[in-house]
């Protein structure tokens, strides 16, 4: 059984522009132990379906299941104890934290939200938690803008950590770092997956970052994921041009063939290209590619892909 999935799964908003289809069917399993990254460009959805997975926004439709459990459409009351086994860890490290609370005030919160100890075992938790994301013992007593970007994302990795979850969803958490602090944190969420048993869902525009970090790959482009492989073979056979694209963009000597230039601008969501979604931008497109969408279909065993010239991709 998958430790969460997703059936179909479309968030939509109403805009003045007309229906903004931010997440537009899509299907996903992230099974325990395991690490997922979803990557995209910016606008593509995959914040929104990290999101809709937590119910921090209602789906608007499909089916979401953690554990074997449908949460879609769960109370709030109920939700509440789905959500310390669903964690998740934001891209602004200064944003997510509150400026007029200490740390220890913001790490006892969810704590005292979910009623888990007594005052001092809660403060013995939030010390121990401290500790082992690297932070010195009188972080608690301090402020978020007395510590650097590193160190308030290893806040939001501890606030994330202290329900015991099975599952953190990832959203860009080293994107707003330097180069050298982005390894410390992505060593440090590595060590954090080993000792507490994680699952990570880890979103992210940067190919090299999650080349690095995750065992399975999906694609996502304006509201769908256009293909899902493995990391090994995501790298070595990709086979949805705009994967391609996206790897072109890293610098790789090892790579043995280049993809074609990727040109023009990500359509909005809110006027979606019919046919294949990614025609209006693909050197390969056909008129078939023009009149009809692609089958999310298996070209081998564990990679999937949405792209009616896949098989002539080499």
């Amino acid at each position: 059984m998958p430790l969460i999935s997703a059936s179909n799964l479309k968030t939509h908003y109403k805009t003045r522009d007309g229906l903004l289809r931010s997440v537009d069917g899509v299907d996903l399993v992230v099974e325990r132990g395991e690490t997922v990254g979803l990557v995209g460009e910016s606008g593509c959805g995959k914040s929104t379906l990290g999101k809709t997975l937590l119910r921090l926004v209602d789906p608007t439709a499909g089916r979401i299941e953690f554990k074997g459990e449908d949460i879609t459409a769960l109370d709030q009351g109920r939700l509440r104890n789905v959500r310390k086994s669903i964690q998740m860890i934001f891209q602004d490290p200064f944003a997510s934290l509150n400026p007029r609370h200490t740390i220890g005030e913001i790490l006892e919160a969810p704590l005292i939200v979910h009623q888990a100890g007594s005052p001092p075992e809660r403060r013995s938790t939030v010390a121990s938690i401290v500790a082992k994301v690297g932070l010195p013992a009188d972080a608690i007593n301090r402020y978020p803008h007395e510590f650097s970007g590193g160190q308030r994302q290893r806040i939001g990795i501890a606030r994330a950590l202290l329900l015991n979850p099975e599952l953190i969803v990832c959203d860009e958490p080293v994107s707003a770092l330097d180069l050298s602090i982005q390894a410390q944190i992505l060593n440090l969420l590595v060590e954090m997956k080993k000792e507490f048993g994680l699952s990570y869902l880890f979103i992210s525009h940067d190919l090299s970052v999650v080349r690095y970090f995750c065992d399975r790959v999906l694609v996502m482009y304006l509201g769908r994921v256009v293909e899902s492989a493995d990391n090994e073979t995501l790298w070595s056979d990709p086979r949805h041009p705009y994967t391609r694209a996206l790897m072109a963009a890293v610098p790789d000597p090892s790579r043995p063939r280049q993809a074609a230039p990727l040109g023009g601008e990500l359509p909005s969501p809110s006027n979606i290209p019919p046919g294949c979604r990614f025609h209006t931008r693909c050197p390969l497109a056909t008129e078939l590619c023009r009149v009809a969408e692609p089958e999310f279909r298996s070209i081998k065993p564990g990679h999937r892909v949405a792209c009616h010239v896949a098989d002539h991709i080499n």
